[in-house]
């Protein structure tokens, strides 16, 4: 700014730079530097590009317009002071349009007002007329309209003082006589002249808008009740109100409206004694007054709030009402179709809190109120530098409000909400970018991502890209080699200084940073590291790290090498390795499908003391982008939080820059706590305060979308884990009818699951869809997505690569299970491929041969049969209750010097066509058991398992299920059905696809713990 108070360095690496974060219609002094490497320096500033940036559209309409005068041939209008925050342009017109309609005369004109004065007078106007008008804001880059208020102009001769204004009564028609008295029986006021607009509005968050009540003068005759009345306005429509408009005498409950489509609803209603003197009052507090249930307001919508007295006397009613306040959209948008307005209920996962698992708590209801109409949305760009970070302004006063009796009687909502702290400016943080309720959080989501995300796109490119503070240290020449890449390097204030080793000052630095947590109730300083992936000459100063702070957790969320490039050095040993005077153990490791557990000892010379330190890296992040669903990091979030012990320091997180996918991790990490304590989540300005610690936390748009779904997933599904020594009771709880819902907290877990269900799109599954497949899917419905692929090797003539089959993660190996349907009379050969091709040394048929339905006998009974390239040889057959197995040694003809490969087939006989779920669950236990045991036996458990069924949906999704969950027990001690099933439904969304099979599930789980 060429005047202002402040300056910014920025590092430029190419010959274009945009820069962020600059104020509407301001000037702006722009000097290029040129830095050296080096001992080179940095050099005289360039010569001086003075310049400045665009107007932005008005923020809003002018509050405050309010009428300050009324005669019988002029009115007075009043309004705020416009300053720039709400212009957004020094140069800027205010109007006032105005129009009438009379017998013999109409008018219709707008006047240009003087911006500095807070008043106009609008004359000539003829007596005892409405008279419409609205106020306009406008500047070179947009406008803004008010709505239209309709005034009524006096008779001529007549004084307010003789007649008082009384909503919803219209005077007899006199003469342009002098009126000396009136007769009117006066039975309650609500007196129009008490509110003025700034007044009447208190605060307004995206959801709320909170308006000062003030108690009507009862004249005569009691009041009997207040009423809070909300009419959604549509914007397409010039609406024509009075100052108080016809009031509302039917009542109507918001659900009775949103299923009749009716624009309005009552909020509260409230008796006389709540409102002895002047209170405020929150619209859209999610509570119920009186059997009403005051719903949380649509963010982007706009609304009148109407207050209402009723008063009665001699068994006669009279309503009086005004119009208190309008809350508007936040940011502007385009209508493409006529507003659809509906509302669902949704129940989510119950969160069991109970330490004894005596009960299956309901974690939350969403409610989702939202209009699907919008097409288009902006945001803000100009935004000033933070005046209170995150972290400060999560220090939390306390938040929570008191839920009172009759807010427990609405079941819509049980968690504490959030109030955003008001303030003048709006470019404070918390309201450019509020928290957001839980509650509020996927209809938050769907907005953001509509116009192919722009609002995510918007917000993400508002951050400070770039340096934002010093890193003098980093930069110094003996710390060079130190850092993987030049342009990702630790901050001065919060960089990780080490103890300097003797005569080597510079041994201090290490590229990692403090990121700082805190919140109401979990203070925690310092509570993480965020580091690159160590290189070759770092790896000591890494361990000289981990001891230091005494940490007890490193997170690693990249591979080595990645699309040919190394990532991170492998910094620990596979054994036993000595780091200077640091001797690091290899004690055991735990390999998971997306993530593995390697547990070390850390030694220091000189000192009597053994650390354990366990590292947790995840591998399932993809080399580009981000992963596909969030569960698995989800679960990898859980377990790292769960084995950090409480007296450790802090959890050390690194990638490869550590940057991108650290910060991805840490925010998650943070939001989640912020969401169980508070009820909000605030991920803008936790990636703001983040990138205050260290360089471009959260380094892509996509990460920052990842954030909001892993969010989003996490607060839907809840945590589903149970302990195996709380399972049984647990279980029993769950499936108890409840007398009033006749439902059970089971069958409300499985429609969670059906709602959080990933459902692919055409474009998903574009390669089942070619024409030249459609004849090897037996249903068209459920096809396997194109990520998920088994693609075929070993050449058969002109037949296609494609199968309809999908790879799936067992419980400890990515892509272990490959679930198909039972092959058709012309997909015999490509099964027999697939089984070669992929190594599979199982194959599990759980239904029927039925030739009906396409679904013959593959294999050869006995002796060898050929099947294109490959030739089947059946070695052996045997009979165990409901299982045949049979040992076929299998070839590729095309390559006989690869040997052959043995394959056992489990054919179930226990499972009948016409039933959900096996006759029995000790024989269905007893096949997976086998099968386990027979994968163990062969190929050192690396072989793949091919499972069967007539659609390769529930029936194979089943039996996957199981088996992971009956791994989990055996390795982890927890029983988590609806993980398993998650899990496998990313893949391929038909697993597991009805309650019984759902509930199947959670027995088998319960005769494994019984039995083993």
């Amino acid at each position: 700014m060429t005047s202002g108070s402040w300056t910014e360095t920025h590092a430029v690496s190419s010959p274009s730079y945009k820069l962020w974060h600059l104020d509407p219609d301001t000037e702006y002094e722009i000097r290029v530097l040129l830095t050296r490497p080096g001992e080179g320096g940095t050099g005289q500033p360039g010569p001086a590009l003075i310049t400045r940036t665009k107007c932005a559209e008005p923020m809003r309409t002018p509050k405050s317009l309010k009428i300050a005068e009324t005669q019988a041939r002029f009115i007075a209008v009043d309004w705020e002071s416009l300053g720039y925050n709400i212009t957004r342009c020094h140069t800027f017109n205010v109007t006032i349009c105005y129009h009438y309609h009379k017998t013999n005369q109409s008018k219709a004109d707008c006047l240009e007002m003087d911006p500095k004065a807070p008043r106009h007078v609008l004359g000539n106007l003829p007596p005892n007329t409405n008279v419409s008008l609205k106020m306009i804001l406008t500047n070179p880059e947009g406008r803004k309209e008010s709505d239209e208020t309709v005034i009524q102009t006096e008779e001529d001769g007549m004084r307010t003082t003789s007649q008082p204004y009384y909503q919803g009564f219209q005077w007899p028609m006199t003469t342009n006589d002098y009126v000396s008295s009136w007769n009117l029986k006066i039975i309650g006021s609500l007196d129009p002249n008490e509110y003025d607009g700034s007044e009447a509005s208190l605060n307004e968050t995206a959801t709320t808008i909170t308006v000062l009540l003030k108690p009507a003068q009862a004249k005569g005759a009691p009041i009997s009740a207040y009423q809070i009345v909300v009419r959604e306005i549509n914007p397409h429509r010039a609406r024509r109100e009075a100052g108080g408009g016809e009031c509302y005498r039917e009542p109507v409950t918001y659900q009775n409206a949103a299923s009749a489509g009716l624009p309005y609803y009552f909020a509260a209603e409230l008796p006389p004694r709540n409102l002895p003197e002047p209170l405020p009052f929150t619209v859209g507090d999610n509570k119920t007054y009186h059997g009403y249930w005051n719903a949380p307001l649509a963010p982007r919508k706009n609304y009148n709030i109407y207050f209402q007295a009723v008063s009665s006397v001699e068994k006669e009613s009279k309503t009086q009402c005004l119009k208190l306040a309008f809350k508007g959209k936040p940011f502007e948008f385009k209508i493409c179709n006529d507003s659809v307005f509906y509302w669902v209920i949704r129940k989510l996962a119950k969160k069991r809190k109970d330490a004894i698992g005596n009960t299956r708590q309901e974690m939350t209801h969403m409610v989702n109120s939202m209009d699907r109409s919008y097409a288009d949305q902006s945001t803000l760009h100009a935004e000033e530098p933070m005046s209170v970070t995150f972290m400060d302004s999560h220090s939390f006063s306390n938040r929570y409000e008191n839920h009172t009796a009759a807010a427990e009687n609405s079941r819509l909502l049980d968690i504490p909400r959030y109030h955003c702290e008001g303030t003048e400016s709006p470019y404070q943080t918390g309201q450019l970018h509020p928290a957001i309720r839980v509650a509020d959080l996927l209809q938050h989501i769907n907005l953001m991502k509509t116009s192919d995300s722009y609002g995510f796109k918007e917000e993400y490119e508002s951050f400070f890209e770039g340096q934002s503070a010093t890193w003098d240290a980093a930069k110094k020449e003996q710390n060079r080699t130190k850092n993987r890449y030049g342009n990702i390097i630790a901050y001065d204030h919060s960089r990780v200084i080490l103890q300097p080793m003797e005569d080597d000052p510079s041994s201090d630095y290490i590229n990692a940073n403090y990121i700082d947590v805190s919140g109401d109730g979990y203070q925690r300083p310092s509570h993480y590291i965020a580091t690159q992936g160590p290189v070759h000459e770092t790896v000591y100063d890494f361990w000289r790290m981990i001891w230091q702070e005494q940490s007890a957790c490193i997170v690693m969320v990249t591979n080595l090498v990645e699309v040919g490039r190394v990532k991170c050095y492998k910094y620990w040993p596979d054994d036993a390795e000595v780091y200077g005077d640091f001797k690091v153990t290899f004690v055991e490791v735990e390999p998971l499908a997306e993530y593995v557990v390697r547990t070390f000892t850390l030694e220091r010379r000189g000192f009597n003391e053994v650390r354990e330190v366990k590292q947790f890296h995840f591998t399932g992040w993809p080399d580009h982008g981000v992963p596909y669903h969030a569960t698995g990091l989800l679960s990898f979030i859980r377990r790292v939080k769960m084995s950090n012990p409480p007296t450790a320091g802090p959890i050390v997180v690194h990638c490869s820059a550590g940057a991108g996918r650290t910060g991805c991790y840490i925010v998650i990490d943070i939001m989640l706590d912020m969401a169980e304590r508070e009820g909000v989540v605030d991920i803008y300005n936790c990636v703001k305060a983040l990138r205050s610690r260290r360089i471009n936390m959260v380094q892509t748009e996509e990460q920052y979308i990842f954030i909001h779904d892993a969010i989003l997933e996490a607060c839907l599904c809840g945590e589903t884990a149970i302990p195996v020594c709380e399972f049984k009771a647990a279980y029993y709880d769950m499936i108890r009818i409840d007398s009033q819902s006749n439902s059970s907290h089971l069958k409300d877990e499985f429609q969670t699951l059906n709602s959080v269900t990933p459902q692919p799109q055409p474009e998903d599954c574009s390669i089942a869809l070619l024409p030249r497949n459609h004849d090897k899917n037996r249903f068209m419905d459920n096809l396997p997505p194109d990520r998920c692929l088994p693609f075929l090797i070993t050449i058969d003539g002109e037949s296609s690569n494609y199968i309809n089959a999908a790879l799936m993660d067992s419980y400890r190996q990515p892509a272990a299970f490959i679930v198909t349907q039972h092959p058709l009379p012309n997909t015999v050969k490509d099964f027999w491929r697939l089984v070669y091709d992929y190594g599979c040394t199982s194959v599990v048929m759980l239904n029927e041969i039925d030739l009906a339905q396409g679904c013959p006998q593959y294999w050869p009974e006995e002796g060898m049969l050929r099947y294109g390239p490959v030739q089947v040889d059946c070695i052996s057959c045997s009979m165990d209750c409901d299982v045949i197995s049979r040992l076929f040694r299998i070839c590729n003809l095309t390559r006989p010097q690869e040997g052959y490969l043995m394959v056992r087939q489990f054919q179930y006989l226990g499972w009948a066509g016409h039933r959900e779920v096996p006759a029995s669950k000790r024989s269905f236990l007893k096949l997976i058991l086998q099968v386990d045991k027979w994968q163990e036996e062969c190929e050192e458990g690396d072989g793949r398992t091919i499972i069967h069924c007539l659609n390769g949906g529930g029936r194979s999704g089943m039996f996957c299920a199981i088996s992971i969950v009956c791994e989990m027990i055996k390795r982890q001690n927890v029983v988590d059905v609806f993980h398993a099933v998650k899990s496998l439904r990313n893949s391929k969304p038909n697993m597991v696809d009805s309650p019984e099979q759902y509930r199947f599930c959670y027995d088998l789980a319960l005769e494994y713990i019984e039995t083993s």
